[in-house]
């Protein structure tokens, strides 16, 4: 049964960083503020959230063997997510609605190198 409690820490764990690489790359690579807003949104809620995951999968664990401390951190881990539920998707729109007020413009196809 630990075999699988890790198989499956370890699945949530990478496929949170293959998320959390994916969106650097995106950051870095897209050509304006907009684009690189989505991927770093992207990357805060789904990639921090399968790390969270993978991290509470050995958390309960660790409850069942009867290791004492274990159910505080997974009240942590699951109100931490929360917390990012919330306050990531309000951020990246604040953030949205800043740029467009300074008059930052979207990029479009048309502008240098597009497609």
């Amino acid at each position: 049964m630990d075999i699988v409690f890790d198989l499956v820490a370890w699945a949530c764990i990478v496929a949170g960083l293959f998320f959390m690489l994916t969106g650097t790359v995106g950051i870095l690579r897209l050509p304006d503020v907009y684009t690189r807003l989505h991927a770093a949104g992207m990357t805060d809620t789904m990639g921090a959230g399968l790390l969270l995951a993978g991290m509470a999968v050995v958390t309960v664990e660790g409850m069942i063997h009867g290791e004492a401390g274990y159910g505080f951190v997974l009240v942590r881990l699951v109100l931490t997510y929360a917390f990012l539920l919330f306050t990531s998707p309000i951020a990246t729109h604040a953030l949205a609605r800043a740029g467009l007020a300074g008059g930052v413009q979207p990029w479009t196809a048309d502008e240098e190198g597009g497609a």
